[in-house]
């Protein structure tokens, strides 16, 4: 048994408790259903065709539970197939379908080396996983090799700077307890790192907390035998190797270096995204969707009116309300932020968002002529889209 699948049947990662699933919906980025269409699709899947989707690496099931279960909630058909190589991660995973009453899900104990073996598939959800393969590349060509076309992946790696002081003591643990089973060297890390002087990069890292979650989390961030980050030149330049694009990161305001220094016109994209995470120095993981690099295209914007926008992480009510009376919102994530600042004329149109209208129809109820409307909207898009706000889907109609 590999070291990898080793740490996974002793700790199966993120821990979950299936009775939970009762009580809560775990959610977050990627694979929530409004991004994957406003970043894989264009905004414009249509969802009355059955999404195929692959779970590549499900662990205990977060991206797995998180879509189906919503896709169920809007009524929308899908078929799933989940793969892990940890059977104990797959029991869990399983376990919290059962409770949830999820159907249409294939459950494989294998790797998502084999892939292409099980299908094809419009959407595969890899969180997580692709950083702990031997070899990585290998694993972007896999997935890319079992995407249908007009698909996409949503994904997420490390990221190296937030992640400050995690690899020397991964190697320091890996050095004096490689040998042993996975509870042993967990009892003996952990003494070491009480020990650790207060000073030390990674103690005085406020950017991951998963050693503070449990043993699984602990084990995961630091005592983990297979673990690289990439930063985002060796990101792109992987995703470019294995037949990838690049369609966005979900919170392209920490990609913009403009919001920390003063640019020199003629900078490119690419560079421009590289300093700004240099200048951040916070992003611990890099979340983010790709398509086929001979598709690329990048997420759906106000330019087709016939798009329906929808508010993520606030009710729209909420935001129009604070927008109408002046209040102070503040943008932020990773430890970048901004007061948003829109007209109140902007107002009505964030309060007539209801995941169902049409920007047209959007229009239409506020009695906005074409144009002032484009002006009006184009603000709160340039606003919110940034900070992974705005998408556009039509998930909900």
């Amino acid at each position: 048994m590999s070291k990898v699948r080793e740490q996974y049947e002793a700790f199966p990662y993120p821990e979950r408790d299936p009775e939970e699933e009762r009580k809560r919906l775990i959610t977050g980025s990627p694979s929530l259903p409004q991004e994957m269409d406003h970043f894989v699709f264009g905004g414009q899947r249509d969802w009355s065709k059955p999404l195929r989707v692959l779970v590549a690496g499900g662990g205990t099931g977060d991206g797995l539970i998180q879509l189906t279960a919503l896709l169920t909630q809007y009524g929308k058909p899908y078929e799933a197939v989940y793969v892990d190589l940890s059977e104990a991660s797959r029991r869990v995973a399983e376990a919290r379908a059962k409770v949830r009453g999820l159907e249409n899900i294939r459950f494989v104990t294998g790797s998502l080396l084999d892939a292409g073996a099980f299908g094809e598939f419009d959407y595969i959800d890899c969180c997580g996983v692709l950083h702990h393969l031997p070899e990585p590349d290998a694993g972007f060509e896999a997935l890319r090799g079992a995407l249908a076309p007009g698909g996409g992946m949503g994904f997420m790696v490390y990221a190296p700077y937030g992640r400050s002081g995690v690899y020397p003591l991964q190697a320091a643990f890996g050095a004096l307890y490689g040998d042993l089973p996975p509870k042993a060297r967990i009892a003996k890390a952990r003494e070491v790192y009480e020990r650790l002087p207060e000073g030390h990069p990674f103690k005085a890292n406020r950017n991951v907390n998963d050693h503070k979650s449990g043993d699984a989390g602990f084990y995961d961030l630091l005592l983990h035998t297979q673990d690289r980050a990439y930063d985002v030149p060796a990101l792109l330049d992987v995703l470019e190797r294995t037949g990838w694009a690049l369609s966005g990161f979900t919170v392209p305001a920490l990609y913009d270096p403009s919001r920390l220094a003063d640019v020199p016109e003629g900078v490119g994209e690419a560079e421009r995204m590289a300093l700004a995470e240099q200048l951040l120095g916070t992003i611990r993981t890099h979340t983010a969707y790709a398509v086929p690099k001979a598709e690329a295209r990048g997420p759906a914007t106000a330019k087709n009116r016939n798009l329906v926008p929808q508010i993520k992480g606030v009710q729209a009510a909420q935001l129009a309300r604070a927008v109408a009376q002046g209040q102070k919102v503040t943008l932020g994530s990773d430890g970048l932020s901004e007061v948003l600042t829109l007209p109140k004329e902007a107002a009505p149109l964030i309060g007539a968002v209801d995941g169902r209208r049409s920007l047209a129809e959007i229009a239409q109820v506020c009695r906005a002529d074409p144009i002032g409307f484009g002006a009006l909207w184009g603000k709160v898009e340039a606003k919110l889209a940034p900070w992974g706000m705005l998408l556009y889907s039509s998930v909900l109609r």
